[in-house]
């Protein structure tokens, strides 16, 4: 089983999870693995925000959208409140209550490979397809998946697209609404905080360098925190 996150890149991530499903097909083939390709999607983490937190329904309904378009077997909601909030029973509900919508209401359940013949589609799982096996290819070549991550090549990489997507974030050309762009300064969460949702740093040594988790609207947030509680000192 593969267990996917899913973006806000709407058809980029329907034709991402097409495109693994053609790459396990030519792998298993190559390989002789006689096993179905079993997708899990669950909206990312990386673009939820934790001021003007409604949007991220918004994000979530169109990411489980794109998973359930792109073929994925299964699909997990977020819920809006889970960087900030304890499991709860509303968020929760929620969560399951955007996809009963999609069910129910838009009847994604009833076609199967809607976005065949799609060009723009079809085009984009393509390109993607021969990127991700060129990509697998140049790990091959050079000693493998864990000799990669042992190296820190794959880590460098993914640092150095994390990183040119957080100065994309910082000068507004990637934009989240209710955080970048349309802030509402009365917006208050310091006293809404029952899990710490920023990225924890303990440093320790490891065998590998890990791959560490990180929302985009951190360094803001933190910033906005800040500020709310000097505020409430001055007060």
């Amino acid at each position: 089983m593969f267990t996917v996150s899913v973006g806000s890149n709407y058809f980029f991530e329907i034709a991402k999870l097409r495109a693994l499903r053609i790459l396990w097909s030519t792998l298993a083939s190559e390989y002789q693995i006689n096993t179905d390709c079993y997708i899990s999607a669950v909206p990312t983490k990386r673009n939820k925000t934790l001021y003007d937190y409604n949007t991220n329904m918004l994000r979530t309904t169109t990411e489980c959208m794109s998973a359930i378009l792109g073929g994925a077997n299964n699909v997990c909601n977020l819920p809006y409140d889970a960087i900030y909030h304890k499991d709860n029973e509303f968020g929760e509900r929620i969560a399951r209550n955007q996809l009963l919508i999609l069910k129910h209401e838009s009847a994604f359940d009833k076609v199967n490979n809607a976005a065949d013949g799609a060009y723009y589609i079809e085009s984009l799982t393509e390109q993607l397809a021969e990127k991700a096996l060129e990509l697998f290819k140049d790990i091959e070549r050079n000693g493998g998946l864990l000799n990669q991550l042992k190296s820190g090549t794959i880590q460098r990489k993914i640092k150095e697209n994390a990183t040119k997507e957080q100065e994309q974030f910082n000068s507004g050309e990637r934009i989240l609404l209710g955080t970048n762009k349309h802030s509402n300064p009365n917006d208050k969460m310091a006293e809404q905080l029952e899990i710490y949702p920023f990225v924890k740093i303990n440093k320790r040594k490891t065998l590998i360098v890990p791959i560490i988790e990180k929302r985009i609207a951190e360094q803001i947030e933190q910033t906005r925190l800040k500020n709310e509680k000097q505020n409430e000192i001055d007060n």
